[in-house]
């Protein structure tokens, strides 16, 4: 066997220089590479980060384009409107509104059509795949949407469905005062009441950070909204109107008109109840211009006395016509009497010895020649007589032949209590901003307050006038009832009335105007066939007077009245009578109280 011997290993063989070199070149490159791209993707996420940054600011600043919603861009932020306490009455919020952007769309039109109709069933699948397949760039679906409803849409997953918040007004009370209110338009600007009127103040970029206050409280808005509702719920009116108003100052602290409507949704109402009745409807309002006329002839000197009597044995014939009291005296009256019975017979006496000019010109400086004076637009002008005959100024004494809107007989009420002085009503709150206008005599302090005597004593059960069950223990109410046929094409209807109320208290220290109208009130059985102001008004002013007047202050006090002393001797009252407890007796009773 043959040894082969050992040989001895080989150094391993070192790299050349050549190639250490070149490797440590691609290290470098490959180093170099990774820090450029690196600082590419940094300089990228900057610059995305930079773009959002600019897009925020831009939202912020300019209030642009929400989620594609171009609309947005024209809803200007509004400044609050609240009542007189600082309680909002219509605000500005952030709201859901869901749209389509039909370009968008990637899903079948179909299939998104059909889950559309299920979450918002106002329109059918049919109309909602012609949307989807329109060329609108942009369509609303919804506004002013619920979160849940969002979520539902959302849901959906179609990038053609947008969802955005945009400002939208809101009326956080609802109907509560909606025809002082008014409304905004799909565009946020103010379409009607005093929306309209303060659209430029509300959106002054310097102002919309205060709130606007209106003269309306409230608390008396609600009040007189619940009460007017009930009276003409239970006498199934047509048709309502109430005011409550600061004889002082002219401010209105409640007006309502039924039926009413919520600004939340004003297209959803019937066009009928946006009307205004206490400024845009025109009334024959019956016997409260009485207190009028007596006011005039005892400024003009055709009344001097209290005690001055008017025959009153027979209705008054004036050619054809025929004036008649509905409840006869059969006896001559005097002032106090006529005023408490609502003698028609010893008005007219009164309004033709006063005659035509005289009679034309208190009612004009009452205002009732014209539009009531108040800040919302579409007021209607009164229906003044083309001709004012002899019958004319007897009939319009008594409150016929001359129809006014509820608000022209409320300032003009005002005047007569305040001390003569007439001043325009006003919907906003008086302050530095909106003093108290010197305002025009109209009558005397002494006439004004011989007419807060007789309006008191029409109201005071003493006396046992026809305004006695409007009477509220302590409060001191003046006021004065009346009813008229309600005129229509041709003539008048003579199964229908207009019934008001207008009265005035504390009568003592007169402050608040309280006013209420029933077009067309039905009778029931407990008005015993009659749906004249006495019965179907009277009784509602009173339970107003009682929820109002501790909300303004006005404590019940029955130490304290209208010095009436001087008046109530010349009332005459027959010797009492044994009243039979039946519907007859009560019967008799309501044909006392028709005014």
């Amino acid at each position: 066997m043959t040894a082969f011997a050992a040989r001895p290993s080989r150094p391993p063989e070192r790299a050349r220089p050549t190639e250490r070199v070149r490797l440590a070149g691609q290290r470098q490159q490959t180093l170099a590479l990774s820090h450029f791209r690196l600082m590419l993707v940094m300089l990228l996420l900057l610059g995305l980060a930079a773009v959002i940054a600019i897009r925020l600011v831009w939202l912020t600043v300019a209030g642009g384009d929400q989620a594609g919603f171009r609309a947005a861009e024209g809803v200007p932020a509004r400044a609050d409107i609240v009542d007189r306490n600082g309680v909002p009455l219509a605000t500005t919020i952030n709201a859901w509104s869901v749209a389509l952007m039909p370009a968008k769309r990637v899903n079948d039109a179909r299939e998104v059509a059909q889950k559309l109709a299920q979450v918002l069933p106002e329109h059918s699948a049919a109309d909602y795949y012609a949307m989807l397949r329109s060329k609108k760039t942009f369509i609303y679906l919804r506004r002013r949407a619920t979160p849940d409803l969002v979520a539902r849409v959302n849901a959906i997953g179609e990038p053609a469905i947008q969802l955005a918040q945009e400002p939208e007004r809101l009326y956080p009370q609802t109907d509560l005062a909606a025809h002082v209110l008014g409304w905004t338009d799909s565009e946020g600007r103010g379409a009607f009441g005093m929306e309209k009127l303060l659209d430029r103040r509300l959106v002054d970029p310097g102002l919309r950070g205060t709130p606007v206050p209106l003269a309306i409280d409230g608390r008396v808005q609600a009040a007189l909204e619940s009460e007017l509702g009930a009276a003409r719920d239970k006498f199934t009116a047509a048709a309502a109107g109430g005011i409550v108003m600061d004889v002082r100052t002219g401010e209105v602290l409640a007006m309502t008109s039924l039926p009413t409507f919520n600004p939340n949704d004003p297209g959803a109402t019937p066009i009928e109840n946006l009307k205004n009745n206490t400024i845009q409807s025109v009334y024959e309002l019956g016997s409260t211009f009485k207190a009028i006329t007596i006011a005039n002839a005892i400024q003009s000197g055709v009344v001097t006395s209290m005690a001055q009597k008017y025959d009153a044995t027979a209705p008054l014939v004036i050619g054809r016509y025929r004036i008649h009291d509905d409840e006869p005296a059969g006896r001559w009256l005097n002032i106090p009497e006529m005023m408490v019975r609502s003698s028609n017979i010893v008005t007219a006496r009164i309004a033709d010895e006063l005659g035509q000019q005289r009679e034309m010109a208190m009612f004009r400086k009452l205002g009732f020649a014209n539009p009531p004076e108040v800040e919302l637009s579409a007021r209607a002008r009164p229906l003044w007589p083309t001709y004012w005959g002899r019958t004319t100024v007897m009939t319009v004494g008594f409150g016929h032949g001359l129809a006014v809107t509820p608000l022209n007989l409320a300032i003009a009420y005002a005047a007569l209590v305040n001390g003569g002085i007439y001043r325009p009503a006003t919907l906003l709150k008086r302050g530095p901003g909106n003093p108290v206008p010197a305002g025009r005599r109209v009558i005397s302090e002494a006439t004004s307050a011989r007419v807060r005597q007789l309006l008191r004593l029409v109201v005071n059960p003493v006396a046992d006038g026809t305004g006695k069950k409007a009477d509220v223990p302590g409060f001191r109410l003046g006021g004065k009832t009346g009813t008229a046929e309600k005129a229509q094409a041709g003539g008048y209807n003579k199964k229908l009335n207009v019934s008001t109320f207008a009265g005035v208290f504390p009568m003592d220290d007169p402050r608040y105007l309280v006013m209420m109208t029933l077009d067309g009130p039905h009778a029931t059985a407990d008005t015993y066939g009659w749906t004249t102001a006495a019965w179907v008004v009277g009784p509602a002013i009173g339970r107003l007077v009682s929820r109002i007047g501790p909300l303004l202050g006005v404590i019940p006090d029955e130490h304290h009245d209208v010095d009436e002393s001087d008046l109530l001797p010349l009332i005459w009252k027959p010797a009492p009578k044994v009243k039979k407890a039946s519907v007859a007796a009560g019967a008799a009773a309501a044909k006392h109280d028709r005014d």
